[in-house]
């Protein structure tokens, strides 16, 4: 409260401004919430209390004993997950996302079979309208491959023990496990929602053969051809293929809700969110279209490096698009836009042009959180430039300050009186790049904007250019903070490599209008038939 009263008061005397700059916020409350060891054991408490309920209502045989079994199955999922997804079991709400879907999916499996054993749902049709692959559906779209698996094989298990009164235990867990890493298997990539229903098809046509094989569906006596009830297998394979479609249908649905409330976004919504017609990138084709441009190849470059190591290239790609917005505010400040007849830092002391080429970053995050964008895009704003220095605006403050210091010993100034260079202000704020996508988007930002000086572009001289960039960031400690190996920056660089070389490669020297090919030489002849796909001398009939 003293603090706004003390700006207003600034404000009145002209000695502040009167806007705000928008922050990110991240409350102690809401960092507690994420990482808090009470919270994450009321997490576990839950599930198990949920899963109890689960295995030992509605009149199950040998309920103590199948509770323990569950909660020995419990005991092994959470160590699966310490072990391989530590920062699932790190992070508060993906450990809640996890074991939520696996309760859901378990819920879904009891509800089913208690109307089955009611009478309220057909005896027969209970083990068929069971969605098999509802867990392994949702999080291997929200999170990852693993962590589908992960659900396949849990669901599986646990509900083995609470569809034990319907169905044989063993026959439930293959048809269970089968499912589900079909569904995995089918939505590696899905950058398309209709990709859901395909999953969903497939899904459901491997249940109908599996609930064939074990008699689930029929059954089907070919020696009794004639006697067999086709309109009743015909109501149980509908119902089968159905569930499964009817499921993806739902998941889908559920997608950006989900999405929303524990702040992941799928290579669906990273596709939809790369519409160049955002109202920021429409506004840098207008005011900052030199901008516009890097930004555009920066995200060439870095999807294409992004790809080559197994990240995200369509996270990598949007990221691109956005990470330089905030040079909207003064455009005509950085070298891409500035108009060759006048340069706005000629009149600026090096530390005031530093400092509006660092604001850049702090105002692209200001703008990015008026148009709602997302998380991840907002972090590669703020980190893409990591803790490194602004170079050509250092080395002329240390030149200034060496010339005062020259004119000092002439005009019998004092070296105390002379403005000491600081390194830190120089340098932006930070955070390091956290992940590998940021730290490929940081590398590319450097390595088009170099690319850029280069008088003549041969193959050496880009592979040098690249190879002195990456060193000099790694020396610089810019990398330290991202999961990038050795062997990841070497492929990164020859992507770099690959890609620069195909968008600045030289073209052959046509002739002009009027000018016959043969003014102009032999060598350039010989470089028109090259072009050509011809051979630069006749070749013999012989």
């Amino acid at each position: 409260m003293l603090d706004f009263f003390q700006r207003q008061r600034l404000v009145k005397k002209g000695l502040a401004s009167p806007k705000t700059r928008r922050r990110r916020s991240s409350s102690e409350i809401s960092q507690a919430l994420e990482s808090g060891t009470w919270v994450k054991a009321l997490i576990v408490l839950a599930f198990v209390a949920g899963l109890a309920g689960l295995i030992t209502g509605g009149h199950q045989p040998q309920p103590t004993q199948n509770f323990v079994i569950g909660l020995l199955i419990f005991l092994t999922a959470l160590g699966q997950l310490w072990i391989n997804h530590p920062q699932t079991f790190a992070k508060n709400s993906h450990l809640f996302l996890v074991l939520a879907v696996c309760f859901a999916h378990l819920a879904i499996i009891r509800g089913i079979l208690a109307l089955s054993l009611s009478g309220t749902v057909d005896r027969e049709f209970g083990p068929l309208l069971i969605p098999y692959a509802f867990a392994p559906l949702v999080l291997s779209v929200l999170l990852d491959k693993n962590h589908g698996i992960f659900a396949a094989i849990f669901v599986s298990l646990w509900g083995g023990v609470i569809a034990v009164r319907q169905i044989d235990p063993s026959v439930f867990i293959v048809i269970s496990l089968i499912s589900g890493f079909i569904a995995v298997f089918v939505t590696l990539q899905v950058r398309q929602r209709s990709r859901l229903i395909r999953a969903g098809l497939f899904v459901g046509l491997a249940t109908w053969l599996m609930a064939i094989m074990f008699g689930l569906i029929g059954p089907i006596v070919w020696e009794i051809f004639g006697g067999i009830d086709w309109k009743t297998i015909a109501l149980e394979s509908v119902a089968v293929v159905g569930t499964s479609v009817v499921t993806a249908i739902l998941v889908g649905g559920a997608l950006p809700i989900l999405e929303s409330l524990f702040q992941i976004t799928t290579d669906i919504s990273w596709l939809e969110a790369a519409d160049l017609n955002h109202p920021l990138l429409k506004r840098m084709t207008i005011e900052a279209p030199g901008t516009y441009h890097h930004s555009l190849v920066v995200a060439n470059l870095a999807e294409a490096a992004a790809e080559s190591i197994g990240a995200n290239p369509t996270m990598a790609r949007v990221c691109a698009y956005f990470h330089d917005i905030g040079k909207l505010v003064k455009p005509d400040y950085f070298t891409e836009n500035i108009n060759p007849e006048r340069d706005p830092h000629s009149d600026l002391a090096p530390t005031m042009s530093a400092l509006i080429i660092i604001a850049h970053v702090k105002e692209g995050v200001d703008l990015a959180l008026k148009h709602n964008l997302k998380k991840s895009i907002m972090d590669v704003i703020q980190q893409h430039h990591g803790t490194s220095l602004v170079w050509f605006f250092y080395k002329r403050a240390l030149q200034q300050q060496e010339d005062a210091r020259q004119g000092g010993k002439i005009m019998n100034i004092r070296e105390e009186d002379i403005p000491e260079v600081r390194e830190e202000s120089f340098r932006y704020s930070g955070p390091l790049p956290q992940t590998k996508e940021c730290a490929i988007i940081s590398l590319a930002d450097c390595v088009e904007s170099a690319s850029r000086s280069l008088e003549k572009v041969t193959p050496q001289r880009v592979d040098q250019m690249i190879h002195d960039i990456v060193q000099k960031r790694i020396l610089d400690g810019q990398l330290d903070e991202c999961d990038l190996s050795l062997h990841e920056i070497k492929t990164i660089s020859a992507s770099f490599k690959s890609t620069l070389l195909s968008m600045l490669h030289s073209r052959v020297a046509y002739p002009k209008q009027g000018q016959s090919p043969e003014g102009r030489g032999n060598d350039a002849r010989a470089e028109d038939r090259r072009a050509e796909g011809a051979p630069a001398r006749p070749v013999s009939a012989a």
